[in-house]
């Protein structure tokens, strides 16, 4: 059998990486496939089996998973995409994988800039009572309001530089207790994440970040194998907090123009709400000394 790790260009490689890991997340019943008697030892789909459903060779396949196949054309990648029965982003994020190993893609932008401009930091004052913070691509909290920065209870008990959502959710012993649903959270970050890395494999402020919770954290490093993409959407978010009670809050990410790699993200609540009350005592409990934007570039 061919070895299951790819030894192609690390574009390549990248996109192997997306394949292997959605195959054997796929299974046979998935896709319509009967499973004789006997014990399967690979987990989801053969690649045998993916090669058949998507109508290629499977020395073909084999050399795309390993990363020597790097010209994968339209229509291949889109029978891939059915035979794995991948939703929309997902298989966007399989184009942007080919595309970059092919070299279609141009080279990576700079670094994001880590400035944020000081009307978003008007806009971010303007925004209270309800909890709202600048964050970067790789969810450095950059800039916040009061209740922005308390909303993640203990968040304001780490330096500025330090200051990250992913860091905050996997190593923060006060994170498991504010998120009733913590799994479900967990999974949202890591899958965001993954969506940025596997376009910037190489960016420094992603590898940092995600080597640092590779090596604390056994849960991101399960969920990183998994390889799931995803991006950020409205959702309503339920916080066991310990200074207002438990309150259910929607939460609304944007990008932000002129900005490229920051993104605002805003909680609110329906005027006149118990949830509603609670933003307004949580936008004065933030300890002084704790408002405004992270100290200058620090290593996360």
């Amino acid at each position: 059998m061919a070895s299951e790790h790819p030894t192609g260009s690390s574009e390549g490689a990248e996109l192997g990486r997306f394949l292997r890991a959605r195959r054997t997340r796929t299974s046979p019943e998935r896709v319509g496939l009967t499973v004789g008697p006997g014990l399967r030892r690979t987990p989801g789909l053969r690649r045998e089996e993916l090669a058949t459903l998507a109508g290629i060779s499977v020395d073909y396949y084999v050399r795309m998973e390993r990363g020597k196949e790097t010209r994968p054309s339209p229509a291949v990648l889109d029978a891939l995409a059915r035979a794995l029965r991948l939703d929309d982003q997902e298989h966007q994020h399989l184009r942007e994988l080919a595309a970059r190993a092919a070299r279609y893609a141009p080279e990576p932008p700079p670094a994001p800039s880590r400035t944020v401009r000081p009307h978003l930091k008007l806009l971010l004052e303007s925004l209270r009572p309800n909890p709202a913070y600048v964050i970067s691509r790789s969810m450095d909290v950059l800039a916040w309001n009061p209740g922005g920065l308390a909303l993640y209870a203990g968040l304001e008990d780490w330096p500025a530089g330090h200051r990250n959502l992913a860091r905050y959710l996997f190593l923060h012993p006060a994170a498991r207790d504010l998120f009733p649903d913590w799994d479900r959270q967990v999974t949202g970050c890591v899958a965001r994440l993954r969506a940025v890395a596997g376009t910037a494999p190489d960016a420094p402020d992603l590898t940092s970040l995600v080597g640092e919770l590779l090596l604390k954290s056994g849960d991101f490093a399960r969920l990183w194998e998994r390889y799931e993409v995803t991006g950020r959407k409205p959702a309503r978010k339920t916080f066991r907090h310990p200074r207002v009670g438990t309150i259910t809050l929607t939460s609304q990410p944007m990008h932000l123009e002129g900005t490229p790699g920051q993104r605002l993200g805003v909680y609110t609540a329906e005027p006149g709400t118990p949830d509603h009350d609670a933003l307004l005592l949580l936008d004065t409990t933030v300890p002084a000394g704790t408002h405004g934007e992270r100290l200058p570039h620090a290593s996360s």
